[in-house]
């Protein structure tokens, strides 16, 4: 009798293997099989090329992406009741803040990342900007500069983190009212991605977005000291001086958002209609392949993925990827 239960028991894990995406293997895909994705702005090409590499082995899903802001992706799950399947945020917190406990039960933080100042080789004194005069530059009457909305999007309330750590950084007293008057409503959209477009048709001269972005679309950008970037671990004592309010959980309510390192997170909901495929993708994120995937666009993976929330909700699969 033990050694029946120990064959079906070892048929089933193996099961399990294959079907997440250990092994490449199209086994598992259901024809006609959707999978459902809402992601920040920031991974939409990572996730396009993980929705690819995804369907070699599962040639039956069809994988639907949809990109905004990481707390707009959360606000399609509460406020607009949508169904989603793997919802992947730039700040982990949001899941925890959002969506935690009544829409998801875990997450799993993956990878990082740092701010940096994207511009064109054409912007305004493209040829003087650096990390060290950088906001001299943008305060200059001739410059403008934009960042994404704090409300809808990680990016927007990190840069105006940014903006307060750098007035500590550099010992330029008032620095960060300087910088926020000095950026006007039309420069502000509710994703950072929104704003490449402003970049690139000349309407902004230089954007607040993550290092990544400017990788991948191959654009110039200012590399921002650790000390104020929020990409090093060794600077979180640091980062925490820095912190904005922004919307809550619900209308009216508020929460503060404190400078730390930057963790991307991602959870599947419980509203998730396609959880089993939802539980392959993660697992092939987390995953060799998923890892230098995003390795490659420049949000390095966790060196561990890390769990919180109701780990014991965790799908099994997935307990193998994570500490």
């Amino acid at each position: 009798m033990k050694a029946g239960f120990s064959r079906v028991f070892w048929t089933v894990l193996l099961g399990c293997v294959i079907c997440t995406g250990f092994l490449s293997s199209p086994v598992c895909a259901e024809t006609g099989n959707k999978l459902m994705l809402f992601h920040a702005g920031s991974l939409s090409i990572p996730f396009r090329e993980m929705a690819k590499s995804f369907k070699r082995y599962h040639p039956g899903v069809e994988v639907i992406r949809e990109a905004a802001g990481s707390r707009t992706c959360a606000r399609k799950i509460t406020d607009l009741g949508r169904p989603c399947d793997v919802m992947a945020s730039a700040d982990y917190t949001v899941i925890e803040n959002l969506l935690i406990p009544d829409y998801a039960s875990w997450n799993i933080s993956f990878a990082t990342n740092e701010m940096a100042i994207m511009y064109r080789s054409d912007s305004k004194y493209a040829g003087e900007i650096n990390g060290l005069n950088w906001y001299r530059i943008l305060l200059r009457k001739d410059v403008e500069y934009g960042h994404s909305d704090p409300n809808a999007d990680p990016c927007g309330y990190r840069s105006q983190i940014v903006w307060q750590l750098a007035e500590k950084y550099y010992h330029v007293p008032g620095l960060y009212g300087k910088l926020k008057k000095g950026c006007p409503p039309r420069n502000v959209r509710p994703k950072e991605t929104d704003l490449i477009a402003l970049l690139e048709a000349g309407q902004l001269d230089y954007l607040f977005i993550y290092q990544s972005v400017c990788m991948q679309h191959r654009m110039p950008f200012v590399k921002l000291p650790d000390q104020i970037n929020l990409g090093s671990s060794k600077y979180a004592d640091f980062y925490k001086q820095a912190g904005i309010r922004i919307t809550g959980k619900t209308p009216g309510s508020f929460i503060e958002k404190r400078g730390k390192p930057m963790v991307y997170g991602m959870t599947i909901p419980k509203n998730a209609p396609h959880r089993d495929t939802a539980i392959q993708f993660v697992a092939f994120i987390l995953g060799s392949e998923g890892r230098e995937i995003m390795q490659r666009n420049g949000q390095a993976p966790l060196p561990v993925a890390i769990a919180t929330g109701d780990v014991s909700q965790l799908p099994t699969p997935l307990k193998l990827f994570v500490r």
